[in-house]
Formats: structure tokens, C-alpha cells, sequence
């Protein structure tokens, strides 16, 4: 039994228009789910969930059919412009850093090594 995973209602919504975005890429290029599933190497009613928005299919699937529509590039276009991590690690990069204490070296006198006491 597979384990099913909570999904917020945005990220819902999210996963239905990339499912849209998907099939309307593939009715451009007047492709079926049947040729995109052969070229995907998935099942027909893989794409069908791809297409419907649905949160079970894999991010390979995806990535699967993307590359089989010429759209691949678009994979790495995924939290690429990361504003809010930027503005945070900006912060972080802004702060005062703490100094770390100096490590105390050991000075420690071996009898007889002096050269002035070997004379």
C-alpha cells in the first residue's frame, strides 16, 4: 500500500496547473498520451495523472514527459529564482560575525634545551 502524502490546498492547485501547462503543451505539438507515454516510457494512465495534476506521479514522470515534449530545460528553471532564500541568506551575510577565541598555543620548556645552559 503506498503512503500517502498530505498536500496543502496551494500546492494542489500548483500541481493542477503544471498538469494543464502539460497537456496543453502536448495538444500544441498534436501528440496523444499514448505516443507521449511510449516516448516517456510510462504508462498511459501515468500521463493521464501527470496531467490531471495528480500528487501521487513521481517528479522522474514528470521530468519524463517534459524531456519527451522538448521541455526538459524547464526542470531546472524549478526554485531558481529563490528571492526569499536570497533575502535571507543577504541577512545572514549582514550579520556581525562572532569571533571564535584564539587557541592557546603551549609553551612548555624542556630542561635542557636551552643553548645557553649547555655551556
Amino acid at each position: 500500500m503506498k503512503k500517502s502524502v498530505a498536500i496543502s490546498p496551494l500546492a494542489r492547485r500548483q500541481l493542477k496547473q503544471m498538469g494543464d501547462n502539460i497537456k496543453i503543451a502536448r495538444l500544441r505539438r498534436k501528440l496523444s498520451m499514448r505516443s507521449i507515454a511510449q516516448r516517456a516510457g510510462l504508462a498511459v494512465n501515468t500521463v493521464v495523472a501527470i496531467e490531471n495534476g495528480l500528487r501521487g506521479v513521481s517528479i522522474g514522470a514528470i521530468a519524463n514527459v517534459l524531456h519527451s515534449l522538448g521541455l526538459a530545460d524547464q526542470i531546472g528553471a524549478i526554485a531558481q529564482n529563490d528571492t526569499l532564500g536570497r533575502q535571507l541568506q543577504d541577512l545572514e551575510l549582514n550579520k556581525p560575525k562572532r569571533r571564535t577565541p584564539k587557541k592557546l598555543k603551549s609553551t612548555s620548556v624542556v630542561k635542557g634545551s636551552n643553548s645557553d645552559e649547555a655551556n
